[in-house]
């Protein structure tokens, strides 16, 4: 193929993540066609017919440590809904992934526990279990953490 990235020698990990975005949407007997094509996710019209679209409006894979993301995971690979991420980045773009927001910034709650110096499981059975709100189980720590 023209762009390169295909040869019988390799494949780019670019060229993969197409290959493997379009076959978790389109092909039944892909292993994870029922959370993607399965469900309603779908590519856009210009990156299904064509790789070299898709790089051009994607770049490049910054590092070996990123992959192909959905900023909406309920959204289609689409301009403006598509990203390369690291791992981190996407655990936390995971649909059953619960965020808080305390004073203006949004966090997952194992993010707050390590801000306030908490256990995670201290936060979690205080928020979850004992129904506090994160505010009071940050004042909390914070307290806590003052007279130790």
């Amino acid at each position: 193929m023209s762009h390169g990235h295909n040869t019988r020698a390799r494949r780019s990990p670019e060229y993969t993540a197409w290959n493997f975005m379009i076959g978790r949407c389109y092909r039944p007997r892909n292993h994870r066609y029922a959370w993607y094509g399965g469900r309603g996710i779908r590519v856009c019209d210009r990156w299904r017919t064509s790789f070299e679209a898709f790089l051009a409006d994607v770049g490049p894979r910054p590092t070996p440590r990123h992959s192909l993301d959905r900023i909406d995971n309920d959204g289609d690979y689409e301009p403006g809904n598509v990203r390369w991420a690291t791992s981190f980045e996407q655990s936390r773009n995971r649909r059953n992934v619960k965020l808080y927001t305390h004073d203006g910034e949004t966090l997952t709650l194992s993010e707050w526990a390590d801000r306030v110096g908490l256990p995670y499981s201290a936060l979690k059975q205080r928020v979850s279990r004992l129904g506090w709100s994160l505010a009071r189980a940050l004042k909390e720590a914070r307290y806590a953490r003052a007279f130790r």
